[in-house]
């Protein structure tokens, strides 16, 4: 038998499936219980999310802004400014004991035209902290289960293109193993082909990624221990002036390195799940 076993109020409940789909994210619980070795990229960083009201009279496009240690990141979500901000790997509990004003007052010395808004950030329940982590599995799969999107690669927010790898896995999934569920019959070679359609276009993305991490955010966050004033990075200043690398940077974040389409819109119906030999469940 092969599935999953939930505790609830009413007791334990058993839920079997011939495939079970780990998308549980980056702290997957199920890659965990499975023993799957975790191959950790690293990061130097991590990030404190948070929105901010945006006035008619803000600019509309989504951009940034370097200083000495401090990378600041806003995105336009219409009514308001998300935001990101950049710090350094498990520096978190510094920065919160000199308290919230503290991190206004840098916002606002980022970003000038802020000032008369940061006070919505009121405590620090108005902050997410997202540790950030890369990373990726040696092998995505064991008999009767898959793991795609974060709980089989954690990717790094540089570029916000976790969400449409995980997407494209359930995609290439789905595509490959429409025709060995319809018959009730998945095997190991199936959960293989799965892992060799998507793992090149992690692998490149999380290359991307770190190449960006290392030579630009490790370079700010690290330039206030050293007294340094930042100048913006060689690369960035490449792709602020050039079309070309600006458009092959659109392409990187909207469109990835493999993309996938879904061969059929018309799959067969599922059949009920009724023993530990048929049937899918996600985790």
């Amino acid at each position: 038998m092969i599935g999953f076993q939930a505790k609830t109020s009413q007791g334990d409940l058993n839920v079997y499936a011939g495939l079970n789909i780990a998308a549980d994210g980056r702290h997957s619980v199920v890659r965990t219980k499975a023993g799957l070795e975790v191959l950790n990229l690293g990061a130097p960083m991590d990030v404190l999310w948070m929105r901010v009201s945006k006035h008619p009279s803000d600019r509309e496009q989504t951009f940034g802004k370097i200083a000495a240690g401090r990378f600041f990141i806003m995105f336009d979500r219409g009514d308001y400014w998300q935001c990101a901000f950049v710090i350094p790997k498990g520096s978190f509990g510094e920065l919160r004991e000199k308290g919230i004003a503290s991190l206004r007052e840098e916002i606002a010395q980022l970003e000038p035209f802020l000032r008369d808004r940061v006070g919505e950030l009121s405590d620090w329940d108005d902050v997410s902290l997202l540790t950030v982590a890369v990373d990726r599995l040696r092998q995505w799969y064991r008999p009767g289960l898959l793991c795609i999107g974060d709980a089989a690669h954690a990717m790094s927010p540089v570029g916000g293109v976790g969400i449409n790898l995980a997407i494209q896995d359930a995609v290439a999934a789905a595509n490959i193993l429409t025709p060995a569920l319809t018959r009730n019959h998945v095997v190991i070679e199936d959960l293989k082909r799965v892992q060799r359609r998507r793992e090149l276009p992690t692998r490149v993305t999380q290359r991307v990624q770190i190449f960006i991490q290392d030579r630009v955010i490790r370079r700010v966050l690290s330039a206030e221990r050293v007294n340094q004033k930042t100048k913006p990075p060689l690369i960035a200043k490449l792709v602020s002036r050039s079309p070309f690398l600006q458009g092959m940077a659109a392409r990187f974040i909207g469109i990835g390195f493999r993309p996938e389409h879904l061969k059929s819109l018309h799959p067969p119906t599922a059949r009920p799940v009724s023993s530990g030999r048929s049937g899918l469940a996600t985790g």
